[in-house]
């Protein structure tokens, strides 16, 4: 196994993805990178609110407290979120929806933490938009069986490449607009890190943190979940 000090013995932020940790297994060589811990910091904080969540919920009372008033809000906020769109069966995907919001979300605000986002890595954020591929086109052949390829032929045989292209395109447009939202962030944090001066690094990244991680990773959370439920939803009818 192989540290990969030139990355943690810098002191200067920037946008690149690193290697932390090198190993080989089966022949080959492995690298943790920067974007894996985060995806783990994230991963572990949300078992964490899952786990508190839980042992809140197995105690609730008429009379509840901050974080119970919290988590009811939050779902509730969700659950009129999928309901909006998904209707009566909001309730089979709300699950789903919850997990990728919250994952999402988190990945996104990391970078207020002084982590890299992983959601700036297209590897993370292609997974997600395959995810949804794979989740709209299942139910698209539970719910319509034989018409969801059938359907790529209407209203002309002639249109079948746009519609194919169309339905392809679904889970790269929204891992591509989540992707180049928040690298956009990233670059214009470790560009201003790294090339204003040392004066200009008190109180101003402050306010583009804000921008960058606060206002455009909830924003694109929203986005990217909405978009899926619109698709699951359009495989339902």
């Amino acid at each position: 196994m192989r540290i990969g000090m030139g990355m943690l013995m810098s002191n200067e932020p920037d946008f690149m993805i690193h290697g932390v940790f090198e190993y080989h297994m089966f022949g080959q060589d492995f690298w943790i990178t920067t974007t894996t811990i985060g995806m783990w910091i994230v991963s572990a904080l949300i078992l964490l609110i899952a786990f508190l969540a839980n042992r809140t919920l197995k105690k609730a009372t008429d009379e509840p407290g901050m974080f119970q008033n919290a988590l009811e809000m939050a779902y509730e906020a969700l659950a009129n979120m999928a309901g909006g769109i998904l209707g009566g069966n909001a309730r089979r995907f709300i699950n789903y929806i919850g997990t990728i919001f919250l994952f999402i979300l988190f990945c996104n605000l990391s970078g207020m933490l002084g982590l890299r986002a992983p959601t700036a890595d297209y590897g993370v954020t292609f997974l997600l938009g395959m995810v949804t591929f794979f989740i709209v086109n299942y139910q698209g052949i539970k719910n319509r069986g034989v018409h969801h390829f059938t359907s790529l032929f209407e209203p002309t045989p002639i249109l079948f490449p746009i519609n194919l292209i169309g339905e392809l395109a679904n889970p790269l447009s929204i891992s591509l607009r989540l992707f180049a939202n928040l690298l956009s962030g990233v670059i214009i944090m470790g560009l201003w890190y790294g090339m204003m001066p040392i004066f200009a690094n008190i109180g101003i990244p402050a306010a583009l943190h804000v921008y960058c991680d606060l206002f455009s990773g909830c924003i694109q959370t929203y986005v990217f979940c909405m978009l899926t439920m619109v698709y699951i939803n359009d495989k339902m009818e």
